[in-house]
């Protein structure tokens, strides 16, 4: 059996973060999403790690949000990578509690759960959630997702789709980092630049994602291409010791922008 995927480093990161950066606190919008205690460590994800942008920046969610992708290509890997992107955007649609855009995004996840074999399997936990955004019930929808998350990634390792599930939690990621380096580049502050990359840990825990990917999966032009852009921004950010630079933010903006972008463009043949 495969060893599960390297969580507890970038949980940890993300509570540290969350200390050093002053704490996290819930969503401003809709209504509080957190109980009163703290997360403990174990409970940190992506909607955590979002809640710490909101805390440290002005973040305009709505913005932020992009046009469908397209039908699902029959590249399963890169269908994964877009899947993973959607995921990212539940939870950045659910930071600005847009119920109908959320139902929307839902669909497009449904259409590549599908893709990978998964649609009878988790259609009912997403039409749940379409309806928990539909009735505002935000704080139970959190959970929701982060748990529809998690289950998708055990579905396809019991498939022995490791790859796959690796490539999901990448495209998840880059997409999160993309939504959050893009905050930062807005609200221009100089407190809030760290969250461009997460962490370094956050950073080194994609870098070992993408090296858990299969020699056979590395040898593919896409990946080869987000493996170059991850390893350009991490060179970005080596070493650095002082308050990061508005030169490194931006280049790291443009570079997750590009290879985001790059998950939906057509394929040449």
């Amino acid at each position: 059996m495969s060893p599960p995927p390297p969580l507890s480093r970038r949980t940890i990161c993300l509570a540290a973060l969350g200390l050093c950066l002053g704490g996290m606190t819930s969503r401003a919008a809709v209504e509080p999403a957190v109980d009163d205690a703290a997360p403990t460590v174990a409970d940190q994800t992506p909607a955590d790690f979002l809640d710490t942008v909101a805390s440290r920046a002005k973040a305009r969610w709505r913005l932020l949000f992009r046009p469908p992708p397209p039908t699902p290509p029959t590249d399963r890997g890169r269908a994964a990578l877009i899947l993973g992107s959607l995921l990212a955007d539940s939870f950045l649609i659910w930071q600005a509690g847009d119920s109908q855009q959320f139902r929307n995004n839902n669909q497009e996840v449904l259409s590549y759960c599908r893709m990978m074999g998964l649609g009878e399997k988790l259609m009912p936990r997403l039409m749940a959630q379409g309806k928990m955004a539909e009735s505002n019930e935000w704080k139970d929808l959190r959970h929701e997702i982060v748990d529809g998350h998690q289950e998708l990634l055990r579905l396809l390792r019991e498939q022995k789709d490791d790859d796959l599930a690796v490539l999901i939690d990448l495209g998840l990621w880059l997409r999160l980092l993309e939504i959050s380096s893009s905050v930062v580049v807005e609200t221009g502050s100089v407190e809030a630049r760290p969250l461009c990359i997460g962490s370094p840990t956050i950073l080194q825990d994609i870098r070992d994602d993408f090296n858990r990917l299969s020699m056979a999966k590395h040898d593919e032009a896409l990946i080869k291409r987000i493996g170059t852009a991850i390893e350009e921004i991490s060179s970005l950010w080596r070493g650095t010791q002082a308050e990061p630079t508005e030169e490194q933010v931006t280049k790291t903006n443009d570079k997750l922008k590009e290879i985001v972008l790059a998950l939906v463009e057509k394929q040449s043949s």
